[in-house]
């Protein structure tokens, strides 16, 4: 457990990621002991008027981000909450990461961006395959919400599909999001999605995705 009020930033990727630090993972943070904020990446900065933020174009632009935030000598970590789907082809990692196996493929890219920043209080997370992961694993959670009790079951299903939420993959037609969906096409991403993760609790989350869990973990130490 960290020292009591010790900083940890999270840079995260959009406005549901936001929502789900503070819906669910900053309480959780909080909890164990860490002084919890957090930004929105930004991807552009005219020259008048507010920085534009989310998405993620470009491994410069998060690179340049997070050594600017770690020029702050009072975040004890910073932390990512971005998605592998759809993660620059230019980040660290991404390259020659390995063939098979999401769990080695994410952890072989968190090392190499690590590598890259090159400081011991960066911890890079990057979410199997994207958050929508999450609202598998809280599929039942999210079908109350909804008043639909099928839904839990046709989620369900595509969670033994692939095996483990964390595990349905990154196709352009196939990931969380786009399966989804399918079958859910008026989904509310930003305000269902991080109520699902809610309501389903950080250690619910922890025991169905792995990476997840070691995420925090590594947070916890």
């Amino acid at each position: 457990m960290p020292d009591r009020f010790r900083r940890l930033h999270l840079l995260v990727e959009g406005q549901t990621e936001e929502a789900v630090v503070i819906e669910v993972l900053r309480p959780h943070l909080e909890h164990a002991g860490w002084a919890v904020t957090f930004s929105i990446i930004t991807t552009r900065r005219p020259a008048r008027g507010p920085a534009h933020r989310g998405g993620l174009a470009t491994w410069g632009k998060l690179q340049r981000e997070i050594r600017l935030l770690l020029r702050d000598s009072s975040i004890g970590i910073l932390t990512t909450l971005v998605d592998f789907y759809g993660l620059p082809e230019d980040c660290p990692g991404m390259a020659d990461r390995p063939a098979h196996g999401a769990y080695e493929r994410v952890a072989h890219v968190e090392a190499a961006m690590a590598r890259e920043i090159d400081d011991r209080r960066f911890l890079p997370n990057v979410v199997l395959h994207e958050f929508e992961a999450w609202v598998f694993a809280a599929g039942a959670q999210l079908a109350d919400l909804r008043g639909d009790p099928s839904l839990a079951a046709r989620l369900a299903e595509e969670v033994a599909r692939a095996g483990a939420p964390e595990l349905i993959n990154e196709g352009p037609a196939t990931a969380p999001s786009k399966r989804l969906m399918a079958v859910c096409p008026d989904y509310a991403k930003t305000v269902e999605g991080p109520l699902a993760v809610a309501a389903l609790g950080v250690e619910a989350l922890r025991a169905r995705c792995p990476h997840v869990h070691d995420w925090l973990l590594a947070l916890d130490a």
